[in-house]
């Protein structure tokens, strides 16, 4: 994946010296432990503290694809204010924001399941409940569906569709709730407890989301437990990466014409390569830069339309990497 894109006669100067200042690699060798996600770059210090910096990789169909500007930022900033808002339904991971882009938080033991919570009939990758839905299957995830439903319409109520965790370049796998458990991946009361929780940060992620115009369609979430036990929430929250956001305003008229309503979060991006290949068998075409801008630009209007808080491109005199340098050697002074 290169961070160049061919930006000539298609984007603004400013936003072309973005697209060549977008970070594709967080990895700094004075820190211990490196581990490369398919978005994050982290490392596990020896004290049990853990840095996530979120880079502008972005993925989908479970691939690297290219690099979208302000995106890490977007990612770590969203999430700061949901885990914010919903510390008081469940503790997260965070100890402190030494930067836009990075987290440190505590080492969990992560447990191996993402916890899918969705509320409408939707999707266009291959653990989505729509295209399972369409290709005639009608048991999802141990959820019986009726016939005759259409694409993007409201379920009943709110499921639980869990997937076993892929790492990076490999498939997450649907599973059921009762199959996690005779599996062994978590007790029952474990399981309990998640689908408690993510219930219940759902709900209110629905709510606030609600207030600003938004209709919170599905999102993911990740658990893990600390040295006491305790569970946890961990990676990020109801952001435009992990979650699917509509504009509620055009939801109606889109339902009853067929088409998608408009969108805040990166099914813009799917939905532009599955236009163009099949993203599971052909390779993936090129994504022009100013298609990129769009993205980034759904992912800024998500951040300051969820938060009401106005974005802050960062500086562009100096390279972002190195920004992030400096902020981790400010924060870890005897690495650096």
């Amino acid at each position: 994946m290169s961070a160049a894109h061919d930006t000539s006669e298609t984007v603004s100067a400013e936003d072309a010296r973005a697209l060549q200042n977008v970070l594709t690699d967080a990895e700094y060798p004075e820190l211990p432990n490196f581990q490369r996600g398919k978005v994050r770059d982290s490392y596990d210090l020896e004290d049990g503290r853990r840095v996530m910096v979120a880079t502008d990789r972005q993925s989908a169909f479970d691939k690297v694809l290219a690099a979208v500007p302000f995106k890490g930022q977007v990612l770590t900033q969203t999430a700061r204010y949901w885990f914010d808002e919903t510390k008081d339904i469940c503790p997260n991971h965070v100890i402190s924001y030494p930067h836009p882009n990075v987290i440190i938080s505590k080492h969990l033991d992560m447990l191996p399941v993402e916890m899918v919570v969705r509320d409408y009939l939707t999707g266009s990758t291959e653990t989505s409940i729509w295209p399972m839905y369409e290709r005639g299957e009608r048991l999802l995830y141990g959820h019986i569906f009726e016939d005759g439903l259409i694409k993007n319409q409201k379920l009943p109520g709110t499921i639980i569709t869990p997937t076993t965790k892929g790492m990076a370049g490999e498939h997450d796998r649907p599973i059921t709730a009762a199959e996690i458990v005779s599996q062994g991946l978590l007790t029952q009361a474990l399981w309990d407890e998640l689908a408690e929780k993510s219930l219940a940060v759902f709900a209110r992620g629905r709510e606030l989301a609600a207030k600003q115009g938004l209709i919170l369609v599905d999102t993911k979430f990740e658990f893990g437990l600390d040295e006491n036990g305790t569970v946890v929430l961990a990676d990020e929250i109801l952001t435009p990466d992990s979650s699917r956001y509509w504009l509620a305003s055009t939801y109606p008229d889109a339902l009853a014409a067929g088409t998608a309503p408009n969108s805040l979060d990166k099914e813009f991006l799917r939905l532009w390569i599955n236009e163009r290949c099949d993203p599971y068998k052909d390779p993936i075409p090129e994504i022009p830069g100013d298609t990129l801008m769009i993205f980034s630009s759904k992912y800024i209007s998500l951040f300051e339309t969820v938060t009401g808080r106005t974005f802050e491109r960062p500086p562009s005199d100096t390279s972002l990497r190195d920004q992030i340098r400096a902020a981790l050697a400010d924060t870890f002074p005897e690495h650096f």
